[in-house]
């Protein structure tokens, strides 16, 4: 009866209900072959069915309970065979050893395995070899015996490149990280050519490097002073469409500089400009080692074509003319700030805004839409796409959480408020800026205070306020709508987590420091506007350069930037 009740849950009900024998008399004008008054007929034949039913069901339950018991008996036992494997049992041996950066224990377990006929493959090998190139690049953690610590450096090397032999000879499978981590091996050995004959040969093999498998064979070049290979290997990494990086880049510097080669040293500047923008003070100290050299004194020309420079300035959209170094003489270098209109507080000289190409945030919106579709449901911001393209286009986007969460303690609608009513008195159009909150920002706690919850519904009702739904990130969101709307965005994010990331180092860094205005709070609410020019490496038409750093980027400590020009001030020009 219990499996019948189980498979049958009205029969459940009916044989808890105490009205259950009244239930089966009204069935008798209903259940039953013949319509009579014989009520013990009746409960007669409802028991035949019930016990038909409960026979039934209790084939049909135990069945099901074997073979789903079977099912999971099956999986479990596979799957802990598998776990008893040799191969199984060596991987996660040789997993333990790679997290705590054992390699002794690595190599012994590798030699056992060997000996007793494990099928090796490229993924032991791979963990294999990314130890012994930590242990030859220093990476693994040191003891107080040096002695040991070179033992087990040279350990690395050789055996690592014994390693990657017997994987060829074993015709395992090689792919990108096996041959990153044996041209480290490579680079370890200061044999940067071997790093980089490692890199043309994945390409030969069809595997795409990686700007990691580079490493090894552009530091190792410039390190040793080879500018001339080194600059091949960028060479090779633009034709594989790799992007250099700022270490990349700033390696490149420093060995043009070594080299005393000044035009190489004009291009990698520009590239860090178009690139990086802001410099790392690692990076930074290089630019000032250029600067301050008595060679880079010797570079550059007297007099130039005026008309040339300003022309070359308006057709690569501000801030550079990319003639060369204009003038002669030594340099002064100085770390200074911008005042508020991007006037430089050393040289005078006021820096420009670069203009953004519209359809670069045409695409950049429908390149953020695929991603947040990716990492959101599809239909919730598909749904946000909508009701934006309704309610808007706005003026203003409010981080609503952060800017209400400031002091991190409690959410403040007044300050909210604060926020909204400046913005709304700064736009054009006096029109409410848009309010991205989460679901349960507007539902519960402070919302429900009647003050707040009349706030909330004016701006629902004048289409200034969307709620993300449960489980979303609203940073999609506010950052789509500010985007599309190509309009201010108030938030004091920094936006540099790893969603963030995401977005690239090209368009986003330019869009954002055109559009975000960031908020400070003593005695009420003050924005804190976009600059007027552009954070990036301003070269002038008069030869000077203006490099912005990361040291420094929020209100109270401004971004320190290095301010290189002539002493004197002043070049000689020639006018066409």
């Amino acid at each position: 009866m219990l499996l019948s009740a189980r498979a049958f849950p009205v029969l459940s009900t009916i044989c808890k209900s105490k009205t259950s024998w009244k239930l089966v008399r009204c069935c008798n004008f209903y259940c039953c072959p013949h319509r009579n008054n014989n009520h013990v007929s009746t409960i007669s034949y409802l028991t035949q069915r019930i016990n038909h039913f409960t026979t039934l069901a209790s084939a049909r339950t135990t069945s099901t309970i074997s073979k789903i018991s079977s099912e999971r008996i099956s999986t479990k036992g596979r799957k802990k065979a598998h776990q008893e494997l040799p191969e199984s049992i060596l991987k996660h041996k040789l997993d333990m050893c790679s997290k705590y950066k054992k390699l002794d224990e690595a190599l012994e377990l590798y030699d056992e395995a060997r000996k007793n006929g494990v099928q090796l493959s490229y993924y032991h090998y791979n963990v294999l070899l990314y130890l012994c190139s930590s242990a030859a690049a220093d990476l693994l953690p040191e003891s107080e015996d040096k002695a040991h610590n070179m033992n087990a450096k040279n350990l690395g090397m050789s055996r690592g490149f014994e390693i990657f032999q017997q994987m060829k000879l074993d015709n395992v499978e090689l792919n990108e990280a096996t041959f990153t981590s044996t041209a480290r091996l490579a680079a370890a050995m200061e044999d940067p050519e071997m790093a980089f004959e490692l890199v043309k040969q994945m390409k030969s093999a069809g595997i795409p490097p990686r700007l990691r498998s580079y490493g090894p064979a552009l530091f190792g070049f410039c390190k040793k002073g080879e500018a001339s290979r080194a600059y091949d290997v960028d060479a090779h990494m633009i034709e594989c469409e790799v992007a250099a990086e700022e270490p990349e880049l700033a390696a490149l510097l420093k060995v043009s500089i070594d080299t005393k080669l000044g035009e190489k040293v004009y291009d990698m500047l520009h590239r860090l400009r178009s690139s990086v923008r802001q410099l790392s003070e690692s990076t930074a100290t290089i630019v000032e080692e250029w600067f301050t050299s008595d060679y880079a004194a010797d570079v550059g020309r007297a007099t130039w074509e005026e008309a040339k420079v300003k022309e070359g300035i308006v057709n690569r959209g501000g801030g550079w003319h990319g003639q060369g170094w204009l003038g002669n003489g030594k340099w002064r270098v100085i770390r200074t700030n911008m005042n508020m209109k991007g006037v430089c507080q050393c040289c005078g000289e006021k820096l420009v805004c670069i203009d953004i190409d519209p359809a670069e945030t045409v695409h950049f919106a429908s390149s953020l839409t695929k991603l947040a579709c990716q990492k959101e449901s599809k239909a919730n911001f598909l749904k946000f796409e909508e009701w934006l393209r309704q309610h808007g286009p706005f003026d203003a986007v409010v981080d609503g959480a952060n800017v209400g969460l400031h002091n991190q303690h409690h959410f403040s609608f007044l300050d909210l408020n604060s926020t909204v009513n400046q913005l709304r008195y700064l736009s054009p159009s006096k029109k409410l800026p848009l309010v991205i909150l989460h679901q349960s920002r507007v539902r519960g706690g402070p919302a429900e205070d009647p003050r707040n919850r009349k706030l909330l519904n004016k701006w629902k009702e004048s289409g200034a306020l969307y709620a993300t739904p449960p489980g979303s990130n609203d940073d999609w969101y506010w950052l789509y709508a500010a985007v599309s709307c190509n309009c201010l965005l108030v938030t004091n994010d920094e936006m540099r987590d790893h969603l963030f990331q995401l977005l690239g180092t090209s368009f986003f860094p330019r869009w954002k420091e055109k559009h975000q205005v960031r908020t400070s709070y003593l005695r009420g609410v003050k924005l804190h506007m976009p600059p007027s020019y552009s954070i990036v490496i301003q070269e002038s038409e008069n030869g000077s350069w203006h490099i912005p750093t990361v040291t420094g980027d929020d209100i109270e400590d401004p971004r320190q930037w290095l301010c290189a020009t002539r002493n004197g001030g002043t070049s000689v020009r020639t006018h066409s």
